[in-house]
């Protein structure tokens, strides 16, 4: 049975990873599109910006919970890929919801 510290550092984990799943889908088909097809840059600059500090949240989080909970570098790296594919955070997120491990 896991600590109540790490159960809280895992529900914060899994809650930066749909927000930055969220930002990212915002960042490609909202901004993206405002940028390039009507010209509004603000938009990329904005959301690029909210996106980045959730990215970066995410990855440190991804650090703590692997120390936490003792997990490999396996599993940071797919962490870190589910980063950088749009929708991978959600996938990941029902990954984390179904490790016996980390319940």
């Amino acid at each position: 049975m896991l600590a109540e510290s790490t159960k809280k550092l895992i529900h914060r984990f899994r809650m930066i990873g749909i927000a930055e799943g969220i930002s990212f889908l915002v960042l490609l088909l909202i901004a993206m599109p405002l940028k390039y097809i009507f010209k509004m840059p603000e938009a990329v600059k904005i959301v690029g910006w909210v996106h980045g500090a959730l990215f970066l949240t995410f990855i440190y989080f991804a650090f703590e919970v692997m120390g936490a909970c003792k997990k490999n570098m396996g599993w940071f790296a797919k962490a870190f890929a589910a980063a950088i594919i749009p929708c991978g955070t959600f996938v990941f997120d029902k990954q984390l919801k179904k490790d016996p491990e980390l319940q």
